[in-house]
């Protein structure tokens, strides 16, 4: 109750903010100001001698740091053998360490132990060879034990980076490349999850979840807008799927973000943060992030103070809404884990004669098996392909989408970049529309080819290929020939029967042939479209283009 009341507050305080025009907006692409409504006069507040500040209008810079939580891909949990399944009944893989029973002992998981690994050498970090476990303290109804064993004082990985890119400009065709350091990768067992029944006013606890291996990812604050935070956290996420340390299903809770946001005045110390908790989806998190700024902007511009405090974010009002004070870090307790000793791990210099190999982790090892990346799959693409660097990520971010046009490719003989067009304008287009993946659609690789080969070999026209397609997306079980065939959509070959098509279309449309004679050469489309719906598509438009210009010249 008390949650619904708190939530339609902030909606209509929301709303009235933006009917009063008071609202922070975006400014110079990192800088922000406050909007103003018309008339009004911008504040007086200043910032250095920037130029914003000499006219009046204090700008104000952001500061975005994430930690992500990335559910390790593994078939146990990471202290117990209890298996790993979403969506399971409650309570239904929950062993006796997961419930925290009196006398039992973690032991550790391997697989998330070479994955943690693995991800921090695809993210450039260091990897410590000796790293240790520690309890943090904190007492909820979904953690049994009354403590997390995390990694605090020496993690798995540190100092690493990554790269990410984001389209800019106004037609977002510009793509510019930026780099967030990585201060951290830890291992750490998740908490159970709570169920909160509002009709009964009561909460259920389901511990399935409960010491599920996470992986932190703790990027330094180096980004400024909500834009750059998704963009970063969707290469992780392609990193992560690429090397199969997690499947970073965001809908499912596998990647969840909790981000740090701040601002100041250029030149200053950094602000007071808050943190925004637990964002499943990258888009949310670019409108949690940007609300954030703009909230922060306005309560300093009015003399207020931004609380240190944890945030949820409504999606459906688009606003964050308190949840709690920020805890310190010595609320948390820290303390060595007494049951884990620490983890020591080996590369190919340092690994014993004698030791055997089945029980250690080698780096070494990992490191040599490491998937292209990413980044380093983009380059092949466009150097291969000769595709835009942007049609590249496109590829990429759509799960097996990359593949599919692979196999058109070296199944068709059109040439690549015209075969890009079609998987971006039309697969991808049906896909969205009809909201199926890449490996749901009706039409596969060796059906889009055979339609390509007969665009290619002239057989059909670029309309009747449209039309092929959409009876292909019926997924009635014929072949591109058989429609082709059914429909009569072959282009027509007979050159006195074009003449007359084309010579019958003139007749019937005197204005726009006195229109093309008088050089309005734009009319001349209008004339090749109506051969086209006359012959339904069937008329090659290069041919028919030529037939107009010979029979309007004379």
């Amino acid at each position: 109750m008390a949650a619904s009341i708190l939530r339609r507050c902030w909606g209509s305080l929301l709303a009235q903010r933006c009917r009063t025009g008071d609202v922070p907006v975006l400014h110079n692409g990192q800088t922000w100001r406050r909007a103003q409504a018309p008339g009004s006069i911008a504040s007086g507040r200043r910032a250095g001698n920037s130029p914003a500040g000499e006219r009046g209008v204090a700008p104000w810079v952001a500061v975005v740091g994430l930690e992500i939580h990335a559910q390790i891909s593994s078939n146990s949990k990471l202290f117990s053998g209890s298996q790993v399944q979403f969506a399971a009944p409650p309570n239904s893989l929950v062993s006796f360490f997961d419930a925290s029973l009196p006398g039992t002992l973690p032991a550790l998981n391997r697989r998330c132990v070479e994955a943690a690994v693995m991800t921090g050498l695809a993210l450039n970090c260091r990897i410590n060879k000796k790293s240790l476990f520690d309890r943090k303290h904190y007492f909820y109804a979904d953690l049994p034990a009354g403590y997390q064993i995390t990694q605090q004082r020496l993690p798995v990985a540190v100092n690493g980076s990554l790269s990410y890119s984001l389209c800019v400009g106004g037609k977002k065709n510009q793509m510019v490349t930026r780099t967030v350091r990585i201060k951290q990768i830890q291992l750490e067992q998740d908490s159970g999850k709570s169920l909160h029944d509002d009709t009964r006013s009561q909460t259920l606890i389901d511990l399935n979840r409960a010491g599920v291996g996470l992986m932190e990812v703790v990027m330094e604050p180096d980004m400024s807008s909500g834009e750059e935070a998704a963009a970063a956290v969707r290469e992780l996420q392609l990193i992560l799927q690429t090397l199969g340390s997690s499947q970073a299903i965001m809908a499912e809770g596998q990647l969840r973000v909790d981000a740090n946001v701040s601002v100041h005045h250029p030149g200053e110390a950094y602000g007071v943060r808050t943190e925004v908790k637990n964002i499943n989806s990258a888009r949310f998190l670019a409108r949690a992030i940007d609300y954030e700024i703009q909230r922060q902007i306005k309560e300093l511009e009015n003399g207020q103070t931004v609380m240190n405090e944890t945030r949820a974010f409504d999606y459906k009002l688009g606003c964050t809404i308190p949840m709690r004070d920020k805890e310190g870090k010595q609320d948390y307790r820290f303390m060595p884990e007494p049951n884990l000793p620490p983890l020591i791990l080996y590369d190919s210099k340092s690994l014993p004669a004698n030791m055997n190999h089945q029980q250690v982790v080698n780096i070494d090892w990992i490191r040599e098996r490491l998937p292209d990346l990413p980044s380093v799959k983009r380059v092949k693409l466009v150097e291969q392909y000769g595709i835009l660097p942007e049609h590249s990520f496109t590829l990429l971010n759509e799960d097996g989408l990359m593949e599919f046009f692979q196999n058109v490719v070296r199944q068709t003989q059109m040439n690549p970049k015209k075969v890009i067009g079609w998987i971006l304008n039309d697969m991808l287009c049906y896909l969205k529309q009809h909201n199926l993946t890449v490996k749901e659609s009706p039409v596969s690789s060796l059906l889009l080819a055979d339609l390509l080969n007969l665009l290619e070999r002239g057989a059909i026209s670029s309309s009747a290929a449209k039309q092929v397609f959409e009876e292909l997306w019926k997924g009635e079980g014929k072949t591109p020939l058989q429609i082709v065939k059914e429909k009569k959509l072959e282009l027509i070959q007979d050159q006195q029967e074009f003449e007359q098509i084309c010579q019958a279309v003139m007749e019937g449309h005197q204005e726009e042939v006195m229109e093309i004679k008088k050089g309005n050469r734009k009319v001349l489309n209008k004339l090749i479209g109506l051969v086209q719906r006359t012959t339904r598509g069937r008329a090659d438009p290069v041919l028919v283009k030529q037939i107009l210009e010979k029979r309007l010249s004379q």
